[in-house]
């Protein structure tokens, strides 16, 4: 049924994968000690040994594996840390930039960036398609405190530009993906999201992990680690 709703629909619930208070004492070390944190949480995540550990975790890898095949690996991850003091929103958008280990100037990637030393590029459909993101929720996420709203099949149009997504999020109805702690939200990176401030004392965690089919994106770009 998942299979089905990730192709469908672009995204997929796993209310239940890890115990919650284990998936913290694990990431305890990271999440007390990172110094590279911003006012919305950590970027390039995955150097952390524990974060690196939890990209790698069987219950995790089964899933990217049945969708992107045995040789999918984790080559990113992000921590959003939102709550009332550290507290944002996120307007309708989709994830279409890919860190890259070099620059190669090809046709359907741009515009380039750098970010914290990583070479960064807007990617076509073709590379995105290749990718699935896993949010592992550290909390409960929930209507209050500015939980995840997408677009169902909204991954299968393509790289969108912001006219058309606006016009899109107008008129289509939104769904909030509420998981509880411990759970996992899969999700299409061409599907578009947004999320709201939170309203709620409840802290939101969620640790974001991108896995991709292969590092060799075509047209000699490969994928970096981040």
């Amino acid at each position: 049924m998942w299979r089905e709703s990730l192709a469908s629909e672009g995204f997929a619930i796993f209310p239940d994968v890890l115990p919650a208070q284990e998936l913290l004492r694990s990431l305890a070390p990271f999440l007390e000690s990172a110094s590279d944190r911003s006012r919305a949480g950590i970027r390039h995540a995955l150097g952390h040994a524990p974060v690196a550990d939890l990209a790698s975790d069987p219950s995790l890898l089964q899933i990217a594996h049945e969708i992107l095949g045995s040789g999918a690996f984790p080559f990113r991850a992000t921590l959003f840390d939102k709550s009332q003091i550290t507290n944002w929103l996120v307007v309708w958008h989709q994830d279409t930039a890919l860190p890259l280990r070099a620059r190669h100037d090809a046709p359907g990637w741009g515009p380039w960036s750098v970010k914290k030393g990583i070479t960064y590029a807007h990617a076509p459909a073709s590379a995105l398609s290749q990718v699935l993101a896993l949010r592992m929720h550290l909390d409960d996420s929930t209507a209050a405190n500015g939980p995840l709203r997408v677009l169902p099949g909204t991954h299968s149009l393509g790289v969108l530009d912001d006219e058309k997504i606006h016009a899109l999020s107008a008129t289509l109805p939104a769904v909030e993906c509420l998981v509880p702690a411990g759970g996992v939200l899969a999700m299409r990176p061409l599907i578009i999201h947004s999320s709201s401030k939170s309203q709620s004392q409840a802290q939101r965690r969620v640790l974001h992990i991108e896995y991709a089919a292969t590092n060799c994106m075509g047209s000699g770009l490969e994928l970096a680690l981040a």
